[in-house]
């Protein structure tokens, strides 16, 4: 199952009106909770079962997973004709993206500096464990696509680079 079919399926149950639905099959059980209008809404837990090198998961709002995934998909899909050129670093794993070290650190990377094949560009912190996301190819940083401590999905676009 991957995370269309699950952003899908939290849709569905929020339309139902259900307060809550698990799902189980062989490798992945997910319980959705919706909350009522008195209390507000309450999270979302996705848990997958580890097999081999799948990426890590974590809780997500409902109501997060449900508005900001419309906008984002058209607007990635428009700008990639323009940006068609660049190389897209995208995230591997669900968690928490921050762009420095430490909160009195400067950035790891900005729009405009070259970068090295294994340079360290940002962290993303799933499960309360900080990954360093290395460069895979060497050029420049053109743009930065995800905010500083947001939330990223899998295959989420973090960076625009220039390979020439």
């Amino acid at each position: 199952m991957d995370i269309k079919e699950i952003q899908s399926l939290i849709k569905f149950v929020a339309k139902s009106g259900a307060s809550e639905v698990k799902l189980e099959t062989d490798d992945i059980k997910i319980t959705i909770r919706t909350g009522t209008l008195s209390s507000g809404s309450e999270p979302t837990y996705v848990q997958q079962i580890p097999m081999g090198a799948a990426p890590a998961v974590g809780a997500v709002p409902a109501a997060a997973s449900q508005a900001p995934a419309q906008p984002v998909e058209p607007a990635a899909d428009t700008k990639a004709e323009d940006d068609s050129k660049y190389i897209t670093i995208k995230s591997p794993i669900i968690g928490t993206f921050y762009r420095k070290p430490s909160p009195d650190k400067g950035p790891f990377v900005e729009v405009g500096d070259n970068i090295s094949k294994g340079d360290v560009l940002c962290v993303i912190e799933a499960m309360k464990l900080f990954n360093d996301i290395e460069s895979e190819v060497t050029g420049k940083i053109v743009k930065v696509l995800a905010e500083d401590s947001s939330p990223v999905e899998f295959d989420q676009p973090l960076f625009l680079i220039d390979p020439s």
